[in-house]
């Protein structure tokens, strides 16, 4: 990722992130985790980083052939959703809270994030250590509890939680979002 950003993220919501290193099943976790956060009655709203270039739209499509004419933001609605694509000119990582800030406070109740881990927000952590990564929690403050799959090899000075345990991480989450609300 980019630079490193030094300013706290701000948003009217509450925001948690999910940080780990790639292959660690953060999409995977977040889409499990998601309805069931939502069965407690809160209303999600989603922020994921992407590492590569995306297209949410097909060759083909009028709003795909806007946007590649050269339209720098291309809004597409129906009466069921709609979707923005912004074009960064020149190319360049996004910041957490310029994305916050496209999300209409009035439809959710909590943001959760998929990466930004260099952004400084709540987050947990999850940790496989069989993929043999470093764990991200000594050196990160804004880490708020660890969700690993096996036993750490040291100390740690925040809440463990199981991966495998959907309820156990819901139970974290909901007390998390209710101490600050």
């Amino acid at each position: 990722m980019g630079q490193e950003i030094t300013e706290p993220v701000r948003c009217s919501l509450p925001v948690l992130g999910f940080a780990a290193f790639s292959g660690t099943g953060k999409t995977t976790l977040l889409t499990q985790l998601i309805p069931m956060l939502r069965e407690q009655g809160l209303r999600i709203s989603m922020v994921k980083h992407a590492h590569h270039d995306f297209d949410v739209d097909k060759p083909g499509k009028d709003s795909y052939e806007l946007r590649k004419a050269g339209a720098t933001q291309m809004l597409i609605a129906s009466d069921r959703r709609m979707a923005l694509m912004t074009e960064f000119e020149p190319p360049a990582d996004p910041r957490l809270q310029d994305l916050l800030a496209q999300l209409d406070p009035r439809r959710a109740d909590l943001v959760l994030v998929e990466g930004f881990k260099h952004e400084h927000f709540p987050k947990i952590e999850l940790h496989r250590p069989s993929l043999g990564k470093p764990l991200m929690f000594p050196e990160d403050t804004d880490i708020i509890a660890v969700a690993c799959d096996a036993p750490l090899d040291r100390d740690c000075d925040r809440p463990l939680l199981d991966l495998n345990d959907l309820g156990a991480i819901r139970d974290f989450v909901l007390q998390w979002h209710r101490e600050l609300t």
